[in-house]
């Protein structure tokens, strides 16, 4: 919900195809002079070809042997999901992640025509892309060069002899986007959202997240073993090995870090983040970090302009550790981070290292992506806009952007419907919520300016220096928007990416092109079919602004209270019952969600649910709707939801989700909010006592 600068993974889809519309037909004038000689009658004028009748959902991917009442994430696409495991370089796998997937092809297929024509002008998106793919698919030149092309940032690394030698060198790292000790990014100012603030925040864990560090439970005394021999290997394969010692250092630092961050639950709270602060005062909080010269070094604009601490017990902890820890310390610190992050781009035992810690090890992934695949991912985080223009143009139609905008307005309309309804708010706080509903603004498809990255210096020989290249250029783009008014017209994901996101400070609900393909939005299939899938999708981003983070910002994007107390009582009480029930959804014996950290994620869920259920209804206008292949609408709305939501997930993932992931795994995103629907249990005849209808007095409800 905190929006930094971040590398998101995309994951995307197909093209959509439309059907057409119905022709008119005018009717002739009557007939004068008829002849007294009989005229043989003319042919009849073909009639005009019909539209194609409309799909419903996948009936095929239903477990007919499952009951819909006891496991509805099962009868859904159980079939799907048996006759199509997951493949071994995945996490997760349904109809559609397979789209994302499908989506890489079609990156690929841009990327391989751009790169197959050179000459395209030096700075532009043809040449920048083009020679990135050729560079990185090049896995031959990658493997000749084995460590050499990090040489120059190791050889920065080895001369460091002084505590001062340290921050330049994580100046260094960080201009690059390798997060060593701590991150500074743009934030919008929680007080006063038209400016944009300078944010520091905790950064530098080599393990997902500060429980590895610290949990004794026998999986996390497992991973942190691992980790410990996965670092032995990675500076063995870069021809630096390590005495035992120097390891067991790093660990120590790393794990008083983690000690200093506050755990998943809590750091979910906006108001624990906030620390409004002078650049005076940092310097005081952390004195050992010479802080003029890191912004200027950055070209962050400081001075006696205010910023933002996440965390300041974590600053705290950093600055001790800068005093205390031994330099050479540091040092090894410092070139781990480098070699782990470098190790992805480097010759293959290193690439082969690095999936095996990261994505078999921890995921359970047991191959690893093709490099094509990995290039096209890349190139996605790096030159995300000059890619995704391309991409809209060839897989993004004008008239699925309309369809969604039709959607989006019907999905908004239906949640003012939902707040004037709620018995349980006054009428003070329903006011100040239709309010912020009426700000909201939606995103759909792609950016109405593109990103400019001409003055970024690719080459197609040399890989490594192109991935510093645009992260350079990703940094210094995030940190540019410092000191400055606010740009509303920036997006937080690329048009490709197959995902959706709601940000609290602009008051903002975002659907980039990428998952606004089949299966979630498809212009053939029924409206109930799509308000199922993409409108829950839409539902569940209008939901955040009124889940338990959410709620907190008002409808200027203001960290600020609305609610009068007891609504504000009500609504927590709300939320309660959601943790609740998510307390209880075990993966295995022994491992089960956190409710308060998937909250905000389960609120909107629920409430994507129960709003574009609205929806659809106000979109029907009365009208009746068609069953198809025995499937009424009501039906398939909600198959339409869960077979969206219907990820195949392996256990070490889940595992993982668990453990750090403020989103359910997928079972219990279709068990959870399903449960608590009448309309799902009067669409599949559920009695009362089944299994996938919660009681009336257990039942829970936000919007």
């Amino acid at each position: 919900m905190k929006p930094h600068l971040a590398l998101i993974l995309l994951s995307a889809l197909a093209a959509c195809g439309g059907a057409s519309a119905p022709a008119t037909t005018v009717a002739a004038p009557p007939a004068t002079n008829v002849p007294a000689t009989p005229v043989a009658a003319a042919e009849p004028p073909a009639a005009p070809p019909a539209a194609p009748a409309l799909r419903g959902v996948f009936a095929s991917d239903v477990d007919r042997t499952a009951d819909p009442c006891t496991d509805f994430f099962q009868y859904a696409n159980g079939a799907w999901r048996a006759a199509h495991p997951i493949p071994a370089s995945q996490g997760k796998w349904s109809r559609r992640w397979e789209s994302g997937e499908l989506n890489k092809e079609h990156m690929k297929d841009l990327l391989a025509e751009i790169a197959a024509h050179p000459g395209a002008p030096k700075g532009s998106a043809d040449q920048i892309v083009g020679d990135f793919y050729l560079a990185c698919t090049d896995e031959a030149a990658t493997d000749r060069a084995g460590v050499a092309p990090i040489a120059p940032q190791l050889a920065k690394l080895d001369a460091i002899k002084t505590r001062a030698d340290i921050l330049h060198a994580i100046i260094d790292l960080h201009a690059v986007n390798i997060g060593v000790a701590f991150g500074v990014g743009s934030q919008q100012d929680p007080h006063q959202p038209t400016r944009v603030l300078a944010d520091v925040m905790p950064s530098g864990l080599g393990l997902p997240e500060r429980d590895y560090y610290l949990r004794p439970d026998k999986r996390f005394v497992e991973a942190r073993a691992k980790y410990r021999a996965h670092m032995a290997k990675v500076f063995e394969l870069a021809g630096r090995k390590q005495p035992a010692a120097a390891l067991d250092a790093v660990m120590a630092l790393e794990t008083t870090f983690a000690k200093a961050q506050l755990d998943n639950v809590a750091a979910r709270d906006p108001k624990a983040h906030d620390h409004p602060t002078t650049f005076a005062a940092l310097g005081k909080l952390a004195p050992h970090v010479e802080w003029a010269a890191y912004l200027d070094a950055l070209h962050i604009p400081h001075g006696d302009a205010s910023l933002n601490v996440d965390e300041p017990a974590y600053m705290s902890a950093v600055d001790k550790a800068l005093a205390q820890t031994p330099v050479a310390t540091w040092k090894t610190y410092l070139t781990w981070h480098l070699l782990a992050d470098a190790a992805p781009f480097l010759s293959t035992p290193l690439v082969t290292e690095a999936f095996d810690f990261d994505e078999a090890y921890l995921a359970g992934a047991t191959e690893i992506k093709p490099r094509w695949k990995r290039c096209a991912e890349t190139a996605d985080l790096l030159f995300g806009e000059a890619l995704g223009k391309k991409y809209v143009e060839k897989y993004f139609s004008p008239e699925a952007k309309a369809r969604m905008k039709t959607m989006v307005d019907n999905i908004l309309l239906a949640t003012g419907d939902t707040i004037r309804e709620a018995a349980w708010m006054s009428d003070a706080t329903k006011k100040r919520a239709l309010t912020k509903l009426s700000t909201f603004n939606p995103k759909i498809g792609y950016p109405d300016k593109w990103k400019d990255y001409a003055s970024v210096p690719v080459t197609r020989d040399a890989l490594w220096e192109d991935v510093l290249a645009g992260r350079r250029f990703v940094v210094a783009d995030d940190l540019a928007q410092i000191g400055k008014p606010l740009d509303r017209g920036r997006w937080g994901m690329t048009p490709p990416t197959s995902n959706a996101y709601y940000n609290p400070q602009q008051n903002e609900i975002v659907f980039p092109a990428g998952i606004l393909v089949a299966p979630g939005f498809d212009l053939g299939v029924s409206d109930a079919v799509n308000y199922g899938s993409i409108g829950v999708v839409i539902g569940h981003e209008v939901s955040h602004g009124f889940d338990d983070q959410g709620a907190q910002y008002d409808e200027t994007g203001a960290l600020s209270n609305w609610w009068t107390p007891a609504d504000l009582t009500a609504f927590q009480a709300k939320g309660k019952c959601v943790s609740d029930q998510f307390d209880g959804y075990f993966i295995e014996p022994g491992i089960h969600h956190t409710g308060k950290l998937v909250l905000g994620e389960s609120i909107g869920d629920l409430g994507g649910v129960t709003i574009a259920w609205r929806g659809y209804q106000r979109s029907l206008a009365g009208k009746p709707a068609a069953t198809i292949d025995g499937f009424t609408p009501e039906q398939q709305f909600f198959l339409g939801f869960a077979q969206w939501r219907g990820d195949e997930t392996r256990p070490e993932t889940q595992r993982l989700m668990v453990q750090g992931d403020p989103h359910p795994v997928a079972k219990y995103r279709v068990i959870g909010p399903l449960s608590n629907s009448p309309a799902f249990a009067k669409a599949f005849a559920c009695k009362p006592d089944a299994a996938m209808v919660r009681s009336e007095a257990t039942r829970c409800t936000v919007w």
